[in-house]
């Protein structure tokens, strides 16, 4: 009877096992779904400044030509523990100069570096996954004409559960969506734009939507503001601040029209003339790089959101 307990309790020991080395295995992608692309330089250099790869990339405080030194060492204090952010110029050793396309893509799509690891999704891979791979080629072949630096950046530090690698295989399969970027053909195609670029390399949602404690977005309350998490001030815990409501509420941008929203994103100056403030300063300098239709494509889009009650009051 006893013999007969501990075999099934091994058994139930390896099933679950096996259950979760199966779920939690990355994904790697497959070759073929590669299509043949000629990158276009100028659609890259556009996705580069939407995503705000500088921001995160380049060292903390650098301007100018600087911005496009991509060294990393950027340190991030979240509630989940301390991410450092990864050298992604040309650099041969320590950057992805040695990265094949396919390399690129399965960072960016499914969050899986080249030795067949899990990326954390404070790389915000769950919005670059909806990019059209000839977009994500594009990108990798202007990172490529950035200046190769090498730099030393240390591991992160994590609060336990979230140092166990292997669990991230359960957390993309609740919270990455699998969908591509589709445009709504009935959609305006202005806004259709905006779409694409607030939710996919913009990656709006990673700050202005509030998330739950496992650090997957609440879906129902997109971009309706949320709690900082992130602090890159040495701090210990991340931040305490909000970030805003930009949806069209009373309590969010509801009184902007699309030209106050385009103004900003080009200026820095809301309707009142006042400046932006913490890290929207980076994003908006990084956003009035991209073109006028773009900004314009952006506000046309956060203005067709439903509107929703701000989340963090």
């Amino acid at each position: 009877m006893i013999r007969q307990l501990v075999y099934i309790i091994v058994v139930v020991i390896l099933l679950s096992a096996a259950w979760h080395y199966f779920f939690s295995k990355p994904h790697a992608l497959d070759t073929s779904l590669l299509p043949e692309h000629t990158p276009d330089l100028v659609n890259g250099e556009t996705l580069f400044w939407a995503g705000g790869c500088a921001s995160c990339h380049a060292q903390k405080g650098s301007e100018g030509d600087a911005r496009l030194v991509l060294v990393g060492g950027v340190e991030l204090n979240t509630p989940f523990g301390l991410f450092r952010v990864p050298n992604i110029s040309p650099d041969m050793q320590s950057g992805i100069g040695s990265w094949s396309t396919r390399d690129f893509i399965n960072a960016m799509v499914n969050g899986v570096s080249p030795e067949g690891k899990h990326y954390y999704p404070a790389f915000p891979y769950p919005y670059y996954r909806i990019m059209p791979y000839t977009d994500l080629i594009d990108l990798k072949a202007f990172l490529d004409t950035l200046p190769a630096q090498a730099s030393r950046v240390d591991g992160h530090l994590l609060r336990f559960p979230f140092n166990i690698r292997a669990g991230l295989g359960l957390w993309k399969l609740r919270y990455l969506n699998a969908a591509t970027f589709t445009a709504k053909p009935e959609a305006d195609i202005v806004v259709e734009r905006g779409r694409y670029l607030v939710n996919g390399p913009g990656h709006c949602g990673a700050c202005h939507t509030p998330r739950d404690p496992f650090g997957g977005e609440i879906e129902e309350r997109f971009l309706a503001g949320a709690i900082e998490l992130v602090d890159i001030s040495g701090g210990d815990k991340g931040s305490n601040g909000s970030i805003p409501n930009i949806t069209p509420h009373a309590d969010g941008i509801g009184d902007w029209s699309i030209k106050d929203i385009t103004y900003a994103l080009e200026s820095g100056f809301d309707p009142e003339f006042d400046s932006f403030g913490g890290s929207m300063v980076e994003v908006q300098e990084n956003m009035a790089k991209l073109s006028a239709q773009d900004r314009l494509a952006i506000a046309a889009y956060l203005k067709s959101l439903t509107p929703l009650q701000s989340t963090a009051q």
